[in-house]
């Protein structure tokens, strides 16, 4: 198909060769592209190739072999016995990335999950890096840190080797001209330019505040530099969004100021460590918003308190609204994740806090934050209901403000749900399915302990709190929910409309 490609290509060129000799207009005729040099936009060279071939020798290709134990696929078939009954079978797999040179002695930069395990119950065997001139070496995993996605690799050498250094994230504006260098699909040595399309992006992980880019960025570009035009690394490239898995414009690299420090981390052979004040929180939407009556999108809401810790020990609680810590406001692009795990543990910091409407500052002292293990502890989440609802309580609901029918609470029922026996509140006996409430995913079973910051003890009192906040002119009201085995959360749920 090649072939026959290129002898209609040859035709056509042919053909076309033809018809200008022969139909050429009298008098001297000038091309429309000749002698035309485009002019490079302003702060590009018009052309990256001096400035590449002095980058790319510092980049290298890395990959990994990988063990994984996959369920026998005749397990359960009457050919179980004859091909290893319920042993698990060991697969050999491999993946490809990019990755950096950072010291003439070997150390490289990549992304974590270019030298990870890709799946469940996989082992990695070994790390190679390969460099342009194909000569390869076995890496050693010098450290990791899974929160950013970075890591530190660290090959032996007989001579010193090509590398680059960082530059200045802090500086990159939207629309600077950069250029990505790496493997995608195996392709080594692949070179795309293009701009920064924006910066301190959050695609939603706690520390994320890339540098989007519309330079070509596919699967093997992770780990790669993002080079900016004076050939300084100013990002770690590491994401895409994609619905098709290829480029479509849309790139993320880890930001050098962000990165330079974790990687100086693990390089010395320590662990990461970030801070920590000991809370649970939740974006301030349009509901949690006009719940509280406060703007959206500016603070965080305090979800629950960890006992002793930070938070705990300043006075903040449940229910508050953390807008500014340290001097630096709380916004969905400056979230309170992201403030604190920069701030040196065991220092004093001032936290303004929203509570009742007043405006509150209180300081707190900084920990160390857990292992992932121990979070998932504090915010753990089982799944528990209890007895199924009757019709005159579905019906009940569904004429209810918030589409809820509640009961007060009793010595039987808290038994039933399994909640402290001096839990005080009325629960929720059924939802309406067409309410926001149960768009939310609360169920019968769940507690109410408070409404609008008031507490709840009969359902004469939620009645009366959800009557007053519409005739203040809001359309929500905030819930705090107690559910089996959860700490108590806040829930802003929507009136009906009338």
């Amino acid at each position: 198909m090649r072939y026959a490609y290129a002898i209609t290509a040859a035709l056509l060129l042919g053909g076309t060769a033809i018809a200008i000799s022969t139909h050429q207009p009298l008098g001297a005729q000038t091309a429309q592209n000749e002698g035309m040099q485009a002019a490079a936009p302003h702060g590009a060279p018009i052309s990256l190739a001096d400035m590449v071939e002095k980058l790319q020798p510092a980049v290298v290709n890395i990959s990994t072999k990988q063990r994984v134990q996959v369920k026998n696929p005749f397990e359960g078939t009457p050919f179980g016995g004859m091909f290893g009954g319920s042993r698990p079978q060991t697969r050999q797999a491999q993946s490809l990335g990019s990755g950096f040179l950072i010291s003439a002695d070997g150390y490289i930069v990549t992304n974590n999950h270019v030298v990870s395990a890709g799946a469940r119950g996989a082992s990695v065997d070994s790390i190679t890096v390969t460099l342009t001139n194909r000569e390869e070496y076995e890496a050693e995993l010098v450290g990791r840190d899974p929160a950013t996605d970075l890591a530190v690799l660290k090959i032996k050498a007989k001579k010193p080797l090509p590398f680059v250094k960082f530059g200045d994230s802090t500086k990159a504006r939207v629309g600077d001209w950069v250029v990505a260098i790496g493997n995608p699909y195996a392709l080594s040595g692949t070179v795309t330019a293009g701009i920064i399309s924006a910066v301190h992006r959050n695609t939603g992980g706690t520390y994320d505040r890339f540098i989007q880019t519309d330079a070509s960025i596919n699967q093997g570009n992770s780990g790669g530099p993002m080079f900016d035009m004076n050939g300084n690394v100013i990002g770690i490239n590491s994401q895409i969004l994609s619905p098709s898995g290829g480029n479509v414009g849309i790139g993320f690299a880890i930001p050098s100021e962000q990165a330079v420090p974790i990687i100086e981390t693990l390089r010395k052979g320590n662990a990461v460590k970030r801070g920590y004040l000991g809370v649970q929180i939740s974006p301030l939407g349009e509901d949690m918003a006009e719940s509280l009556g406060l703007a959206k999108n500016r603070g965080e809401f305090v979800q629950a308190v960890e006992p002793g810790g930070g938070a705990d020990k300043a006075g903040i609680q449940a229910g508050d609204v953390i807008v500014r810590v340290n001097n630096k406001e709380v916004t969905p692009d400056e979230t309170l994740s992201f403030i604190v795990s920069n701030l040196p543990i065991n220092s004093k910091v001032p936290i303004e806090i929203m509570r009742g409407g007043k405006r509150k500052t209180v300081q707190a002292v900084v920990g160390e934050r857990p292992s992932e293990e121990k979070l998932a502890q504090f915010g753990a989440n089982p799944d528990e209901d209890f007895t199924q609802p009757d019709e005159s309580d579905s019906e009940q609901a569904a004429q209810q403000e918030l589409g809820l029918a509640t009961l007060a609470l009793n010595g039987n029922i808290i038994r039933q749900l399994g909640i402290p026996a001096d839990t005080r509140g009325i629960v929720i006996s059924a939802v309406d399915r067409s309410s926001d409430a149960a768009a939310k995913g609360l169920r019968r079973g769940d507690v109410i302990l408070s409404a609008d910051n008031r507490p709840t003890t009969e359902p004469k009192a939620l009645d009366e709190i959800v009557s007053a906040v519409r005739k203040s002119g809001r359309g929500a009201v905030l819930l705090q929910l107690l559910r089996r085995g959860q700490p108590a959360a806040f829930i802003p749920v929507r009136l009906s409309e009338k």
